[in-house]
């Protein structure tokens, strides 16, 4: 079993961690591909403390290609300096998972901190609200053996399976890491999933694993009871 403790991690530097967050009230935080598509730019470019400018640009150039365009040496940069290093990801329509480990200590912290509030920003500027948008601090999970990475990243590839439509394709939902630890790495280093990947021969016999894991009817009542209701 997974979850073995509740209660917020103490997050140390080459340790693997669990990250989630939702919605106030469990409110959409997602309203459409824009919103998924910025979400990813954050979490992908903010593994490094580097400023990120011209976000709009991105975006679209995502929309538009599949891909944001980062320059070599952009690529080079971020992976020079990055705090945190990121295995795997899947976004929903009211809450995220991150599974991350941290390179410097504070990474996490610092990394969660600048996604959370740049994401906010954007979405009280755009829908023009105010306040808060995510239910309270992120919640995590020290991951410290095999068998625990090996659950949540089925947990986390499967949770697209409650969404209308995507039962059984789960491997193809846009917002998650699923499809790079099976097919193409959309991010290159930039999604560092070998610790996953490299326990399994090939792409099918993952994809099994993740279809045959209960690892999603186990534990999504207990991960959202653990953030609490208002």
């Amino acid at each position: 079993m997974y979850y073995k403790n509740m209660s917020r991690a103490v997050i140390a530097p080459d340790e693997y961690y669990h990250i989630y967050n939702r919605g106030v009230n469990k409110q959409p935080v997602f309203l459409n591909d824009a919103d998924y598509v910025r979400m990813l730019l954050l979490i992908i470019f903010l593994q490094s403390p580097k400023t990120l400018y011209n976000a709009g640009w991105y975006v679209k150039n995502f929309i538009k290609t599949g891909s944001f365009g980062f320059s070599d040496e952009t690529i080079n940069e971020l992976l020079s300096d990055r705090t945190v290093e990121l295995v795997s990801f899947i976004l929903m329509p009211n809450h995220f998972h991150l599974f991350v480990r941290e390179l410097e200590e504070g990474g996490i912290s610092k990394y969660l901190q600048r996604i959370e509030i740049a994401y906010t920003k954007y979405f009280n500027i755009k829908y023009r609200k105010s306040g808060y948008l995510l239910q309270g601090p992120y919640q995590s999970v020290h991951v410290s053996t095999n068998e625990q990475v090996l659950h949540l990243s089925a947990y986390i590839h499967k949770n697209c399976s409650e969404l209308k439509g995507w039962r059984g394709k789960e491997q193809i939902y846009p917002w998650s890491s699923y499809q790079d630890v099976t097919g193409e790495n959309r991010w290159g280093q930039l999604l560092k999933h070998d610790i996953i990947s490299e326990q399994f021969s090939n792409p099918e016999e993952y994809k099994y694993f993740v279809r045959t894991s209960g690892a999603k009817e186990l534990d999504e009542d207990l991960w959202m009871d653990s953030i609490g209701d208002d």
